[in-house]
């Protein structure tokens, strides 16, 4: 899987970009994705992802993870017909400012959330959500699974 990212805060390390990259590819083998899939990981502050948040869920706050899944069709848009194309899931944007204060407020580190919000927001690229108690449930069982094979745990 192509993975692009992104740090708008030039506070994410190398050595994060790598254990996230690791995880992504991790997470994309379990879940059968594509090899030639593609998907961006943005790094934001706060102002940014709660632009983000207003502008297209209407809730004017900063929040830790946003998911853009471009594989959705939505009404009226027609199938691409020529080529095949590498499937491109979407685009993932992650707070720095909100990781570092969950990291601090579950009392684990920095990998571990961004760890966590990656693969969160990873899931929704593939679909999973959580605005019923039963999809809930099934996607953070998937998220924990894929943290604890990997061995990122709290």
């Amino acid at each position: 899987m192509q993975i692009d990212f992104l740090d708008k805060t030039d506070s994410i390390s190398e050595e994060q970009k790598n254990l996230l990259e690791r995880l992504l590819q991790f997470a994309a083998k379990k879940e059968k994705v594509a090899e030639d899939a593609e998907i961006s990981l943005t790094f934001v502050h706060n102002e940014e992802i709660q632009q983000l948040n207003r502008e297209y869920r209407d809730k004017d706050a900063p929040t830790d993870v946003i998911s853009f899944p471009m594989q959705e069709k939505t009404e009226g848009e027609m199938d691409i017909i020529g080529e095949m194309l590498p499937p491109v899931l979407g685009d993932i944007i992650i707070s720095v400012d909100k990781a570092k204060e969950q990291a601090a407020d579950y009392n684990h580190s920095m990998e571990r959330e961004l760890g966590f919000l990656t693969v969160h927001g990873f899931l929704h690229l593939l679909g999973y959500d959580h605005m019923n108690e039963e999809d809930e449930k099934k996607m953070f069982r998937k998220q924990e699974s894929i943290l604890g094979e990997f061995g990122l745990e709290r």
